[in-house]
């Protein structure tokens, strides 16, 4: 049977993936973008919107726990922020195309590293885990917009 701590740091890290050693933001992005087609996009918008909210939910007390087990602030191990935000920037589009998930891989990938207002200071209005997840969630916010103007561009 697995431990609590267990858990939390399975889902914080989304398996493996929180245990790479380099970029593990990176291969959180790029894992959820794989997922999507199949996990994410098939699902109808209110669906859609409850999975996120869970997700952020499950992935904030996960991420919080994560936090006091590896006794760190926001540890690199913690990556289901990276799926939140990723799947935040898929939300309003019905069947993207190769090119727009590529696009909103690094569009994601820019805003959670450059962190523009107010994405680097969303890290502090939250308590603990929520707080690891509130920035990744406004990332994919700013993301899904330049989505939205590259699709209405093409």
């Amino acid at each position: 049977m697995l431990s609590r701590d267990r858990i939390a740091l399975l889902v914080s890290g989304l398996g493996p993936i929180g245990k790479i050693p380099c970029a593990s933001g990176t291969w959180g992005s790029a894992a959820a973008v794989l997922a999507a087609p199949f996990l994410f996009l098939p699902l109808p918008g209110v669906a859609r919107l409850l999975v996120l909210a869970g997700l952020f939910y499950a992935g904030s007390k996960a991420a919080g726990r994560t936090e006091e087990l590896l006794r760190q602030k926001d540890p690199s191990h913690v990556v289901i922020d990276e799926l939140v935000g990723q799947w935040i920037t898929f939300l309003p589009f019905a069947n993207p195309t190769t090119f727009e998930l590529v696009a909103g891989f690094f569009l994601f990938r820019a805003f959670d590293i450059l962190k523009p207002p107010p994405v680097r200071a969303s890290e502090n209005w939250l308590p603990k885990g929520y707080g690891v997840m509130i920035d990744d969630v406004l990332a994919g916010v700013y993301a899904c917009l330049g989505l939205a103007i590259l699709h209405w561009l093409r």
